[in-house]
């Protein structure tokens, strides 16, 4: 077996199946209030969303009252689940043997929930499932390595395994944009603006450079160092970051290298705050911890 090989299935397994954390991963629901550089969390109302020895991992917002995210069952596989905060029921979007979705995310148009589908062949493509829970469609058929990703007029500036991990703008069939090289795996567009923003890899505890790309004018931005060891952050608005370290969340203006505590997570069965997901209508923070 080649040393490319070897990589690429490596990566496989620490990136995208349960196992990356060698534990269970479950998500938590946190109050918040006020807004932008206002939002304050409210640890004490912070509850368990599921709880289970399996992983239930990258929350997303649909709409104002639904979350998608990615589940594994008792034998590993993993299929999009939506909760609705309004029912509080879980449902299957997808409930499939043969692959297994992560990252799904709504599309610019809102008709679909995309995914990052682990084919049986082991290639990693985007579907599109749609809203209707009609049959899932391929989007692109000639990109096989995608990790992670997000959408900008329509078209998914994706994350794609390699030595070095590479971010690219799908432009067209046959037209991709390279951004940049040497990247983590959070991809966020910058809320009402054209840029795709990005953690330079993280190595243990050191700190990833948040950058930025913008697709209609090609201008390149640093917004600075991350906290250490973080792999994760999400944007609540166009200025503010949200990231995490340990069970603590912080939030910082995009100009300002200075991190602000928001408070911190106490629990005797969870640590370690990765990916998150804010809905402004619902003045929710969803988080993902790892079980201990």
């Amino acid at each position: 077996m080649n040393t490319k090989l070897i990589f690429l299935l490596f990566v496989y397994a620490v990136l995208l199946t349960p196992g990356y954390s060698q534990t269970g991963t479950d998500l938590w629901i946190l109050e918040t209030s006020g807004k932008g550089g206002n939002l304050k969390i409210l640890p004490e109302t912070a509850k368990k969303l599921t709880d289970r020895p399996e992983y239930d991992n990258q929350p997303s917002f649909i709409n104002e009252h639904q979350l998608v995210f990615s589940a594994a069952d008792e034998n590993g596989n993993h299929d999009i689940i939506v909760y609705n905060f309004e029912s509080e029921k879980f449902t299957n979007l997808s409930k499939t043997d043969d692959r297994s979705e992560f990252s799904p995310r709504i599309t610019d148009c809102g008709m679909y929930i995309a995914a990052v589908v682990m084919e049986e062949d082991k290639k990693q493509r985007i579907w599109l499932y749609p809203t209707s829970f009609e049959p899932a469609e391929l989007l692109y058929d000639d990109i096989d390595s995608v990790g992670y990703y997000d959408w900008y007029d329509n078209k998914a500036a994706m994350f794609l395994l390699g030595e070095p991990n590479q971010l690219i703008y799908a432009r067209g069939r046959n037209d991709l944009l390279h951004i940049d090289s040497g990247i983590d795996r959070s991809i966020v567009k910058r809320p009402k603006t054209s840029e795709i923003t990005y953690v330079t890899e993280v190595s243990g505890d050191e700190p990833g450079t948040i950058k930025s790309f913008d697709i209609e004018s090609g201008a390149r931005e640093v917004h600075l160092e991350g906290l250490k060891g973080a792999r994760d952050f999400i944007w609540i608005d166009k200025k503010h970051l949200l990231m995490a370290s340990g069970n603590e969340i912080f939030i910082r203006k995009y100009s300002n290298s200075e991190w602000k505590s928001l408070g911190e997570i106490k629990s005797d069965t969870h640590q370690k705050i990765t990916r998150m997901a804010y809905s402004e209508d619902l003045n929710v923070l969803v988080v993902t911890m790892d079980r201990i």
